[in-house]
């Protein structure tokens, strides 16, 4: 059964960079054990609601993650276009429960309802993340433009999607971002060329079940390999997060605002006690992404697949 609010340990203040526990998260002899929370935030009540309650769960257990904030406009209503195009589109927003998640006026952003902005309307917030101890970095421009229509775009209208987020990702946070993560772990090979005209230190754009470099940028690519709980069903399928980290190693957690912080919460703190129990470290993404740089990792371009759970194909 999963726990409650209530049930989240005592803290105060912020939040330690690690977890206290072993260099590693392993006892000699051991698989080393080491857990990265990847926060996505793609809607402006992700920005304004879910981050706020994610702080005070990541404040209680004591522990990093690394936001990937969405800047530009929430066009969410726009993915109706999804439901005459793709029916698993349909099926994934019934089974997930997406009004539960985003809200009734997330549905109509820039549709019915003007698009507001996300991040960028939310600069204090932005710098209290990390003033709380954890990673800001550039998730998006406008979310909704690139997951569906990124295919059929350009160099020209790319390289202007990343200008537009740098600069509002440097207004609000006074200094450049160091990593990127895709919009729905989507890359094209434009957009991968495109990538090389801006200063990145690592990208965490894919799923796959382990770092390599990405071919045509010389970047470390840090996937997400565990699957997120809209793909598993909600807080049924933390068992089965939790099963991923039973044999120990590396992982990525891919947490997203509106879920973990907001009707999910109960369930992100499971998975954290359980990832804590199972002698976890959690790092931020920048350090696994420096530790993987010491190591000779292989080198491919990136894969596009459907993954399950989900309703469009993905990075790996």
């Amino acid at each position: 059964m999963a726990a409650s609010e209530g049930d989240i340990p005592a803290g105060g203040g912020h939040p330690r960079r690690e977890a206290p526990s072993p260099p590693g998260g392993a006892s000699p002899g051991q698989p080393r054990r080491i857990l990265g929370l990847k926060v996505d935030v793609d809607t402006r009540r992700g920005m304004e609601e879910g981050v706020p309650s994610l702080l005070d769960t990541l404040t209680a257990f004591h522990v990093p993650a690394t936001f990937f904030l969405s800047f530009g406009p929430d066009n969410s209503g726009k993915a109706v276009y999804q439901f005459l195009r793709n029916p698993r589109f349909l099926f994934k927003m019934l089974r997930t429960n997406a009004p539960g998640l985003y809200g009734f006026r997330t549905a109509l952003y820039g549709t019915l309802l003007p698009a507001p902005m996300i991040a960028s309307a939310f600069p204090g917030l932005c710098r209290e993340i990390e003033a709380r101890g954890h990673e800001v970095e550039f998730h998006a421009w406008d979310h909704r433009a690139w997951q569906d229509t990124l295919a059929r775009k350009g160099a020209a209208w790319i390289h202007e999607w990343f200008l537009r987020g740098f600069a509002a990702y440097e207004e609000a946070l006074g200094h450049r971002p160091r990593a990127f993560g895709a919009p729905a772990w989507l890359l094209t090979e434009e957009a991968v060329r495109v990538l090389r005209d801006f200063p990145l230190e690592y990208l965490s754009c894919t799923r796959a079940p382990a770092p390599f470099l990405l071919e045509g940028t010389g970047l470390v690519e840090i996937p997400s390999d565990l699957p997120c709980l809209e793909e598993v069903g909600g807080r049924n399928g933390v068992p089965r997060i939790l099963s991923a980290l039973d044999s120990g190693g590396d992982h990525i957690l891919p947490v997203h605002a509106e879920a973990e912080g907001g009707i999910w919460r109960d369930a992100f703190v499971e998975i954290l006690r359980g990832a804590v129990d199972r002698g976890y470290t959690i790092h931020p993404l920048s350090r696994i992404a420096t530790d993987r740089r010491c190591e000779a990792l292989p080198g491919r371009p990136f894969r596009s697949a459907l993954l399950p759970g989900r309703a469009v194909s993905c990075s790996v």
